[in-house]
């Protein structure tokens, strides 16, 4: 089988991984525990872990103390090569796995909370796709009890989860219904979305690659973490075989409401396809929805502001702009303002220097992680407004990889899909292999006319047929008054009176 098989969207269909018990394990697992007080339930997760399936000497287990008072102590009962790591600066979940990993020593990262009780082949379970392709990230199952009083020891011996806890009266997670109705995830638009229990596993190539957990989540680490991995191109696979328990219900059942507002600003922010948390008209987002790249190498100023006001103007402003170009070769010492070769280069650089939605970079990196979309065109031809919410659209409906638009002249515009292209740059061989070629395998690539996405100028409308205008209105009869005692009143009425009541009857309707 081929070692890194290009599987399509989510669909780790073609690969099968080994019965447990069949196989013989080769890769190095550092399960990494941060820790923050809690040492009765840790002696717990620790006495599983003694117990698991997966051989010794390939596993290791780091205890991430994040500032415990008093400071966790190993009990008796557990796995043979566990250390305590310390964290010496900073503070909370990611910062205290992120330390753990740095100090691992093993092919693959497994990620568990310090109040889980695994089954005996949790690790196995887990482990065992890795070794049959390395651009996946295995998800274990998780069941919430309340905690019974069982020892280091009961747990120890125990040969199923089943006779320590009562598993008919657990809480399961609510990932495991979405992992059912996606066909295990194989059918999934977002499987990242599953990906936020503390007990899931991955190559430490990987974990480092994405820049490990963000420090600057408190709430949300895992769920941000895993869209990275998305936007990395790796494969989600639930497992059912991993199961767990948790000792105690998640937060969400304690203060639901303030648990959900908690985390709204981390995923706002740092997770574009959350649409639902960037309703808020005008705002500025950390990570953008789309990176619009624009080539303005020996390209006028004038030329390049047209583009960008067009980019900036659209109807999605979810956007950044970046401007490649030889920005490097701008020096910055003495030099003839008005006769500088680089006279539109640097003119452009003042230009948009001090926008913060627009960048100026040398050369594009090969995605745009992890922001999820990525559009490149001509800069001499503008973006519609309706452009790139259009070419979106049509993309989400199919989850295609590359939108390619052929225009006119020959030269096309693209939409790209991040972790098509983060997938595509995982299997590519340096030198070897056409990214589009790859993402037509795993993701798909589209070609369509530009009618649609640059639609045509609404025909001028003909002139209204003239309406004759009205009338002018009569000029308002003027009653000359006479002279006082100079026209005797009629039946003792004043002839103005007598005028004014005939042109109210006049008036009234029948």
């Amino acid at each position: 089988m081929d070692a890194r098989p290009a599987l399509t969207q989510n669909d780790y269909s073609p690969i099968a991984a080994p019965e447990l018990g069949t196989w013989s394990p080769a890769l190095s697992v550092s399960v990494v525990i941060p820790a923050h007080g809690g040492q009765d339930r840790l002696d717990l997760t620790l006495a599983a872990l003694a117990a698991q399936t997966y051989p010794d000497h390939l596993m290791e287990v780091l205890v991430v103390d994040d500032g415990s008072e008093p400071p966790i102590r190993l009990p008796e009962i557990r796995p043979v090569n566990t250390r305590v790591v310390r964290v010496r600066d900073g503070w909370g979940i990611s910062n205290a796995v992120n330390t753990g990993a740095k100090a691992a020593d093993g092919e693959i990262i497994q990620r568990l909370d310090a109040d889980m009780v695994a089954c005996r082949e949790h690790i196995e379970a887990l482990a065992r796709w890795h070794h049959v392709t390395d651009y996946l990230v295995t998800i274990g199952m998780k069941k919430f009890v309340d905690a019974p009083p069982v020892t280091p020891r009961q747990v120890f011996r125990a040969g199923h989860l089943g006779e320590l806890f009562d598993l008919a009266g657990a809480v399961s997670s609510s990932t495991e219904a979405t992992i059912a109705k996606t066909d295990g995830l194989r059918k999934s638009r977002n499987p990242y979305h599953v990906c936020t229990g503390p007990t899931f596993a991955l190559p430490r190539e990987v974990f480092h690659a994405v820049g490990g957990l963000d420090p600057n989540v408190a709430r949300g680490e895992d769920t941000e973490f895993s869209y990275r991995l998305a936007m990395h191109g790796v494969v989600f696979v639930p497992d059912m075989d991993a199961q767990a328990v948790h000792l105690g219900l998640p937060a969400q059942h304690r203060d639901r409401e303030r648990a959900v507002r908690a985390v709204e600003p981390y995923l706002a922010h740092r997770i574009p396809l959350r649409r639902d948390l960037r309703k808020d008209r005008g705002r500025r987002w950390l990570v953008p929805y789309v990176e619009i790249v624009l080539d303005v190498t020996d390209t006028s100023e004038s030329v390049v502001r047209q583009a960008v006001a067009a980019a900036l103007d659209g109807k999605l402003q979810d956007v950044v702009v970046t401007l490649v170009g030889p920005w490097s070769r701008l020096a910055s010492g003495r030099r003839s303002v008005l006769s500088d070769p680089c006279f539109e280069l640097r003119l452009m650089r003042d230009l948009f220097a001090h926008d913060d939605r627009v960048r100026l970079i040398d050369e594009a990196a090969p995605t745009p992680a992890p922001t999820p979309f990525r559009y490149r065109g001509p800069v001499d031809v503008p973006l519609h407004r309706a452009t790139l919410e259009r070419m979106i659209e049509s993309v989400q409906k199919d989850l295609a990889g590359v939108l390619i638009v052929d225009l006119p002249d020959g030269r096309t515009a693209r939409l790209e899909r991040t972790s098509a292209l983060g997938r595509a740059v995982l299997l590519a061989d340096p030198g070897t292999a056409d990214v589009d070629d790859l993402i037509a395998t795993t993701h798909g690539v589209r070609h369509e006319p530009p009618d649609r996405y640059w639609p045509a100028p609404a025909p001028a409308q003909p002139d209204p047929v003239a309406i004759p205008a009205p009338a002018p209105a009569a000029a308002p009869v003027t009653v000359p008054v006479p002279p006082e005692n100079t026209v005797p009143p009629e039946n003792g009425v004043p002839p103005e009176n007598t005028l004014l009541r005939r042109l109210k009857s006049a008036l009234r309707p029948n």
